[in-house]
């Protein structure tokens, strides 16, 4: 078996220790080929994650002494790419900002993750997700008419608007490169990533074609045709049939005449037909749900743990999760059809340190 696989093989990537964006990111390009030096701090950063961290090799520097920082820039010298996360200012501060080591690699890719980005009255203000989503529209839209926003998880900021947002500038800046010879610095802010992935709403917003109230917002629970339903044992089920040949076959399956009952999908009918629906999903539990709309289009789905998702027969079915030294373990994404991902073994970070800086280290193919 090779020991990397993917689109990226061949590529080099220093990544500097952080946590959630900048991690991801590397777990991301690790998986596709991608050889990852992490570069840490004694004690590491306070979060491991042996699946986020897998297929990278890490070695412990002080950055902040002469010795650290010279190893740092001799590996970048020597790099494709180079990821960190820390607040602006602070790599410059260190010798390690994108000047100095473009100086002496302009190949370089500094690729450079933060939540308010690199500009900005909040550049150097401390965040998370929840601070980010919230800046941009995105968790006011979130939750039900009656309660506060809410969060989800750090899914919308740290790792749909950062740590993706950055992989592709990564991607795009490697595929210039091959044109113009030349590296470059990629500004991710996450307001920025999340403010792209808002943007069907906005162009949405002027036409009246949905709304961000969520009293009215079709996507956010509010329509009794877009949402979760308890059951009778307690767990939940997720419908949604948007269009009306599915909210039919919903209905069919449901037993529920939509005449004789008055279930719309008009605005003005969500709050009776809401309840009715709650009414008849109790009456079974989520297993019995489950068997009753099998091999339907009705936009139905049992709502899963992450360990029950682990298991589920679909995921199953596509190896959507692997075993992995002793983990099950998401697989690489997404999938290639000539250049497959892999999950890379976990390496020495001295070893491979070494070999980056001898003279005709390369990278293993």
């Amino acid at each position: 078996m090779p020991s990397a696989s993917g689109p990226f093989v061949g590529v080099r990537v220093v990544e500097f220790a952080s946590i959630g964006p900048g991690p991801h990111c590397a777990m991301l390009l690790a998986d596709l080929g991608a050889d990852i030096l992490r570069i840490d701090r004694s004690g590491g950063n306070g979060w491991p994650n042996p699946i986020v961290d897998r297929g990278r090799a890490t070695v412990t520097l002080d950055i902040r002494t002469e010795e650290g920082r010279a190893t740092c820039i001799e590996a970048c010298s020597r790099a494709d790419v180079v990821i960190e996360g820390f607040r602006p200012g602070v790599m410059e501060r260190l010798g390690l900002g994108p000047d100095e080591l473009l100086a002496h690699n302009p190949r370089l890719i500094y690729g450079r993750v933060t939540g308010w980005g690199q500009n900005g009255p909040l550049a150097e203000r401390a965040g998370h997700d929840i601070n980010y989503i919230a800046v941009t529209g995105a968790l006011q839209a979130i939750g039900f008419p009656e309660g506060r926003s809410v969060p989800t998880l750090n899914l919308v900021g740290d790792f749909g608007g950062g740590s993706m947002f950055l992989a592709f500038g990564i991607a795009s800046a490697l595929f210039e490169r091959e044109k113009s010879g030349k590296g470059q610095v990629i500004d991710a802010a996450i307001v920025d990533g999340v403010s792209n992935l808002m943007t069907m709403f906005a162009g949405l917003l002027p036409g009246k074609r949905i709304s961000l109230d969520r009293s009215r917002n079709l996507l956010a629970g509010s329509a009794p045709f877009y949402r979760t339903y308890r059951c009778a044992d307690g767990r939940e089920v997720a419908i949604g049939p948007l269009e009306p040949q599915f909210w039919t076959e919903l209905l069919r399956r449901l037993g529920l005449d939509p005449e004789a009952e008055g279930l719309t999908q008009a605005e003005s009918g969500w709050g009776p037909t809401g309840k009715r629906l709650e009414e008849i999903f109790a009456s079974r539990t989520s297993r019995e749900w489950d068997y009753i709309f099998a091999n339907s289009d009705a936009c139905f789905a049992p709502v899963l743990s992450l360990e029950e998702a682990m298991a589920n027969e679909h995921l199953e079915s596509r190896e959507t999760y692997i075993q992995h030294e002793g983990l099950k373990q998401v697989a690489p994404a997404p999938r290639f059809s000539r250049t497959p991902g892999m999950i890379r073994e976990t390496r020495s970070g001295e070893e491979e340190l070494a070999r980056w800086l001898t003279a005709d280290g390369k990278s293993e193919q």
